[in-house]
């Protein structure tokens, strides 16, 4: 098992999980954060930190796109370890649905 970035984050990108990751397996896109699902070690402290919902262990039902999205773009952004401020207008994307095609951008973010 691991776990994986969903689409709630797209736009939000609270950045509390990653301060609180003991393997820094955390990747930063322009408005997305990604988990590399190759590093994670599956011990769960992230997903009750995110402030969205967005961090789904791999063993609930239609996450394997999203196994495949965390490792494609983890593989390209850089690692973030550090909390940031969260997105602009955070509060109104989210719980948004289909923010994957209506927002996200494959543009790497910052990192530390």
């Amino acid at each position: 098992m691991t776990y994986v970035v969903t689409d709630n984050c797209i736009a939000c990108k609270y950045t509390d999980c990653v301060e609180v990751c003991p393997v820094d397996c955390f990747y930063e896109g322009e408005n997305t954060l990604v988990i590399h699902p190759d590093e994670c070690i599956d011990c769960g402290v992230c997903e009750p930190e995110c402030p969205a919902d967005a961090i789904r262990p791999d063993t609930e039902p239609g996450m394997e796109d999203w196994v495949e999205f965390n490792r494609k773009y983890a593989e390209l952004w850089p690692v973030i370890t550090q909390k940031k401020d969260p997105m602009p207008d955070h509060e109104k994307y989210d719980g948004e649905p289909g923010k994957l095609d209506k927002y996200f951008s494959p543009n790497p973010g910052q990192g530390d």
